[in-house]
C-alpha cells in the first residue's frame, strides 16, 4: 500500500495535467498593447507594490513596525473609498497581530460569502514584492474598484498576517485564526480565492518548472500564464472561477486540481480554508517554479511584469463580479 499510493497520485496528476492541456488557452506570443485604462491600472498596481516592498520593505514579526505600517496602508486605502475595516487581533510573542477585513454586504443572497484574501507579511530577509505585495496590490485594487457596486452575494476582503514561515500551517497563522473564528460563527463561505504571487510573467522558453516532472509534457514551458489551483473538494469553485475568468480575459490561464501531496498545491492561505472544509482556490504565477527571486532579498518591485499583472487583474475583477452575481 505504501508503494501504491504515490503511483496512484502520479496517475491522477497526469490525468489532471492532460485535461488541463485539452482546455488550454494558447499563449500570447506577441506583445500586447495596453489600453489607456489598462496602463493606468498597471501603474496603480505598481504603486501598491512600491509602497509595500520598497517604501515599507520587509514586514513580519521581526520587523514589526513595518508590518504595522503595511496594515495601516491597507486600512487607509480601503477607508478612503468608503469601506469599513475591522481589525481581527491575536497575540504572538507579546505582539498584537492583525487580520484586516472589509466587507460589501450582498442583497438577496447576502448570507452567501465570497472571500478573497492575500497575506501582507513577507518572509524574513525579503522585501516581498511578488510574495506577496503583488497579491495585496490586487486585493486593494479590488476593494477600490468594487466599493460602490452592488452584488447579490456578500464580498469579504481579508488581508492576512503571518502566512510565512515559521508560522505557516501553525496555530499562529493569520488565516487559520480567521477561519477557525469563521467556523465558530457558522459563516456560509461559498468560496475563498487566495491571491498569491501574481506579478511575474515571461515569454522566455524553459522558464517554467514543475514539482512533478511529467507535468512538463502537459503545461507550457514558459512562465507566461496565471494558474488556478484547487484540491479535489474545491473542484466546482475551480470550474466556475476559471470559466468566468476565461469569458472575460484572453490572458493565458491554466488549472490544476490535485491533492496537497503535490508540493506547492497548498502553499498559502487557502490551506487554512481546506483544513476547515471550505472550498478554496489559489490564483498564482507559480513563483517557486518560475521566479528566480522567490523568498530572497532580490524580490523587489522592478522585477515584476506590470502590463501582464494588469491584464490578470482585469480578468480577476470581472470573474469576481460573475461569482457574486450569477
Amino acid at each position: 500500500m505504501t508503494i501504491l499510493i504515490p503511483v496512484l497520485v502520479a496517475v491522477a496528476l497526469l490525468a489532471v495535467a492532460w485535461h488541463a492541456r485539452q482546455r488550454r488557452i494558447a499563449a500570447v506570443e506577441t506583445p500586447v498593447t495596453l489600453s489607456a485604462e489598462q496602463a493606468a491600472l498597471a501603474e496603480r498596481l505598481r504603486g501598491h507594490v512600491d509602497m509595500l516592498a520598497a517604501t515599507i520593505g520587509e514586514r513580519n514579526l521581526w520587523h514589526y513596525a513595518d508590518l504595522e505600517a503595511a496594515a495601516a496602508y491597507i486600512e487607509a486605502r480601503w477607508r478612503a473609498v468608503g469601506l469599513k475595516v475591522e481589525r481581527q487581533h491575536y497575540q504572538v510573542e507579546q505582539r498584537r497581530m492583525s487580520n484586516l477585513i472589509a466587507e460589501l454586504p450582498g442583497m438577496d443572497l447576502a448570507e452567501e460569502i465570497l472571500l478573497i484574501g492575500a497575506h501582507y507579511d513577507s518572509v524574513r530577509s525579503s522585501p516581498g514584492a511578488n510574495d506577496n505585495a503583488s497579491g495585496v496590490a490586487a486585493l486593494l485594487e479590488l476593494g477600490e474598484q468594487l466599493a460602490n457596486k452592488k452584488f447579490r452575494r456578500t464580498l469579504r476582503l481579508v488581508a492576512f498576517t503571518n502566512e510565512e514561515p515559521p508560522f505557516f500551517k501553525s496555530a499562529q497563522m493569520g488565516s487559520r485564526i480567521y477561519v477557525e473564528r469563521a467556523r465558530a460563527r457558522d459563516d456560509k463561505i461559498i468560496g475563498m480565492l487566495c491571491l498569491e504571487t501574481l506579478g511575474y510573467y515571461t515569454q522566455q522558453p524553459s522558464s517554467q518548472s514543475f514539482p512533478f516532472g511529467p507535468m512538463a509534457f502537459f503545461y507550457p514551458d514558459k512562465g507566461n500564464f496565471v494558474a488556478f489551483v484547487a484540491n479535489p473538494a474545491s473542484g466546482d469553485l475551480l470550474k466556475k472561477s476559471l470559466s468566468a475568468f476565461r469569458r472575460h480575459s484572453d490572458f493565458p490561464a491554466e488549472k490544476l486540481k490535485a491533492p496537497a501531496l503535490l508540493p506547492g498545491v497548498d502553499w498559502s492561505d487557502h490551506w487554512s480554508f481546506w483544513r476547515a472544509g471550505y472550498p478554496a482556490i489559489m490564483l498564482t504565477d507559480t513563483a517557486p517554479y518560475r521566479y528566480l527571486y522567490y523568498h530572497s532579498w532580490e524580490d523587489t518591485p522592478e522585477k515584476l511584469s506590470y502590463p501582464e499583472f494588469a491584464r490578470v487583474f482585469e480578468g480577476v475583477e470581472r470573474m469576481v463580479d460573475s461569482l457574486l452575481n450569477d
